[in-house]
């Protein structure tokens, strides 16, 4: 597909260089008849394959079901890119589990958000009582995923990996991600270009997932012992966590699926603080709700929360991991001498570093006054980030100066962070969504890579990359993912 950046001789000249590693010509993008045909094929495809999820309306019935969004073709991604990403998971994994370990690094770097962000400081909360009362998983289980952009250089000819977030709580679509590389291999065979399917890489998130979730159960030891996942009330993303499940019932693992109001009612903690759930005894919690506020209906949600991260069960993420993966200990890891206070190997440290993009403090000092201001003159060079996950929640542009007119000498501030902007490199693709007319856009991918691990104690058992996820949006939207109804699934053409 032929690349289109903006304007400008370096650039230009890039695009007519990467125009040349394109598979699809630029005839097969004008050619609307034809795409809509490869449309048609594709989502009869998607739906043999499972790439489904509910309808807003049916939230929690499948007889009727739509498509998930995804690209008609994979996206072009430097194979050189695409292996950095994979090689530095691990080296993230590690840097995560060190920090969740840190207690007194958390307190600190967290003092400021707790101040201003209710959410945040409810999250604290919990993690302050069960640290005071000496209580800790002798089991850890990291299931995250790092999520990068393509920074454009100034001679629009070369690119490099951006650290965008780190997600270390639900971290979707590793199901379905299992499954697109076939389809896009499907539309390519149709185009007559069967061979370039080798440049789709396979993926397997899904197995690598219950891989990491298995290992955590049989070092519980009890082979009676389910795995709970935590799920949302409403729940259309269920095709994506049902293949996770799968994996676990291929291994004979016995999974339930219950809401904090099926906690409420149905949990029991023993004495030693073994969970039980309606009399079967939970090895493993795996959340796929409660990262967001909206997640959360009062404060029995909340008490659901403690009780399950007060269990022997091990909660994954348990509390300490959940606020490793705030914005706020992003941008404070990005400072200099931090990650060398967790990480000690010198080229680890390298690999981290090279993925980051620069963050600013929005603290109530000198340095987050310089911030403001920094932000105020040129707001279209950042991107401000609150204490929320899930997509459609960063400002931008215009907004920053908005927002930062209101609340730049207010504590309020504290509750967001800032990051400079990716320049992002931007290829041409169509995006099939439900309801949409079909036309070639110019987009831009973020690369999500996952990671597994599990610690007993102080002894690293597994430490792995799971797989990737590619997400393609059109360029004119500035924010949001998949389930929030802007980003597509896509797959990398590794070039």
């Amino acid at each position: 597909m032929p690349v289109c950046w903006r304007s400008g001789g370096p650039l230009q000249r890039a695009a007519r260089a990467m125009e040349a590693l394109c598979s699809v010509p630029v005839h097969v993008m004008r050619d609307i008849a034809l795409l809509n045909c490869l449309a048609e094929a594709a989502k009869d495809f998607a739906f043999h394959r499972g790439i489904a999820m509910r309808t807003p309306e049916n939230p929690n019935e499948s007889e009727r079901v739509l498509f998930v969004p995804f690209t008609l073709f994979p996206s072009v991604v430097p194979t050189v890119l695409f292996e950095q990403a994979m090689e530095v998971q691990r080296d993230f994994n590690l840097l995560i589990d060190r920090v969740s370990q840190d207690h007194a690094f958390l307190q600190e770097t967290l003092k400021s958000t707790v101040d201003s962000d209710e959410f945040s400081a409810n999250v604290f909360r919990i993690f302050q009582r069960l640290l005071d009362e000496n209580i800790t998983k002798p089991v850890v289980l990291g299931l995250n995923r790092s999520d990068y952009m393509f920074d454009l250089h100034a001679d629009g000819a070369s690119s490099s990996l951006k650290q965008i977030e780190t997600n270390t709580f639900a971290a979707s679509f590793g199901g379905l991600s299992c499954s697109t590389p076939d389809l896009h291999r499907h539309v390519l065979r149709l185009l007559g270009k069967p061979g370039e399917g080798v440049e789709v890489p396979s993926n397997s998130p899904a197995e690598e997932l219950g891989r990491g979730i298995a290992v955590a159960w049989e070092l519980y030891g009890e082979p009676k012992a389910a795995v709970m996942f935590l799920v949302e009330t409403d729940c259309r993303n269920i095709f994506d966590q049902r293949c996770v499940e799968y994996a676990l019932w291929k291994r004979g693992i016995k999974v339930l699926r219950k809401t904090f109001g099926d906690v409420t009612k149905q949990a029991s903690l023993l004495p030693d603080r073994t969970l039980h759930v309606n009399g079967t005894e939970i090895a493993v919690v795996y959340y796929r709700s409660g990262y967001t506020p909206n997640n959360y209906s009062g404060p029995k949600d909340w008490e659901a929360r403690e009780l399950l991260d007060r269990s022997r069960a091990i909660t994954c993420p348990d509390i300490a991991t959940h606020l490793a993966g705030t914005k706020k200990v992003q941008q404070v890891l990005a400072q200099p001498g931090v990650v060398e206070r967790f990480v000690t190997d010198p080229a680890a440290v390298a690999r981290i570093r090279s993925t980051f993009a620069g963050l600013y403090s929005l603290d109530m000092n000198e340095e987050g006054d310089r911030t403001v201001a920094l932000a105020m003159a040129d707001p279209h060079r950042f991107v401000l980030k609150p204490e929320r996950e899930g997509g459609g929640n960063n400002i931008f542009g215009d907004d920053i100066t908005e927002l930062l007119g209101r609340i730049g000498h207010s504590p309020e501030r504290k509750a967001y962070i800032l990051m400079d902007k990716v320049r992002p490199l931007a290829v041409r693709n169509v995006l099939v969504r439900s309801g949409f007319p079909l036309a070639p856009l110019d987009c831009v991918s973020e690369l999500g890579m996952f990671g597994i691990y599990v610690r007993q104690g102080g002894a690293m058992v597994l430490n792995d990359c799971g797989g990737h996820l590619l997400r393609t949006k059109s360029l004119e939207h500035a924010d949001g993912g998949v389930a929030a109804g802007v980003a597509v699934l896509d797959n990398p053409r590794l070039v």
